[in-house]
Formats: structure tokens, sequence, C-alpha cells
């Protein structure tokens, strides 16, 4: 962020993400830390501070797993769970190829380390298998569950 802020930066920061989800650039997932660091060029502290103020405003909140999302965003699911649903929706059979990590972290507007993080809880559940040099493959379907 060129030059110092006389209001505070974290204020300048959480404006222009208001302002983003006000007209629309933002709509569900809110960038994540990391990205909000480089765009600004300011520290993770910083950044922090700003996401917290527009928490306590109530006009974001955060997603276990998978960062912060707009209010009333449509999909508030946590990762692992969307990510499980992919394999149906797309669908994949056993045996193809699951995407890779850059793409699931910009389809779901996710970290690299909270897609890491759904993809090895995917693994533990025998869902998917990585061999070395080729990626990820579907090793079974997900259990079909019930909608109420």
């Amino acid at each position: 962020m060129p030059g110092a802020s006389p209001r505070g930066t974290y204020l300048v920061i959480a404006d222009a993400l208001r302002k983003e989800i006000r007209e629309g650039r933002i709509t569900s997932t809110v960038p994540s830390e990391a990205q909000l660091m480089g765009e600004h060029g300011v520290s993770r502290t910083t950044v922090r501070r700003a996401l917290a103020l527009l928490q306590d405003e109530g006009l974001i909140h955060s997603v276990p797993g998978a960062g912060r999302a707009v209010n009333g965003a449509a999909d508030q699911r946590p990762l692992i769970e969307r990510m499980t649903e992919l394999i149906t929706a797309t669908p994949l059979a056993v045996g193809d190829p699951y995407p890779s990590e850059a793409r699931l972290c910009e389809d779901f507007g996710a970290s690299r380390t909270a897609v890491r993080r759904a993809l090895a809880q995917m693994e533990g559940q025998g869902l998917l298998v990585t061999a070395q040099g080729k990626g990820r493959t579907v090793r079974a379907l997900p259990a079909a569950t019930e909608t109420s």
C-alpha cells in the first residue's frame, strides 16, 4: 500500500473490501489473507484486523477449512463437503483424475492450505488416491447423503 494512511491501513483495506462486496465484485468467498497481503503490501496482522472489522459488522463470516465468506452467499458449506460433492456432481468415476490443487483453489476460492487439508481428509476417507507424478484419482465414490 503506497504511503501510510492517516486513518489506519486496516480501515482502508476494510473500506475497499466493503465496497467490493456492496458492488457485487466479491459475492461469495473473500480473497485469502495471503492474496490480500500481496494486493495491499501489508502484514498478515493488518489484513486480519480489516477482516475482523468486517466480521464484527456482520458483513462476512469464517468458514472452517475455507476461509471467509460473504454473509448471505449461496454455498456456505465446509470446503470438504463441496470438494467431495465435486465427485458426484461432475460426475467422476473410479479411476478418473481429480482436479489439481491449483484448479480447486481457483474454483472454490480457497487457500492452497485449506485445499490440501480437505484433500488429505478425502484420501483418509478412501475417496482419493495419489500417484506420484500423476496427481490424484478417484478411488471410491462418496456414500449417498440424505437430504431432509
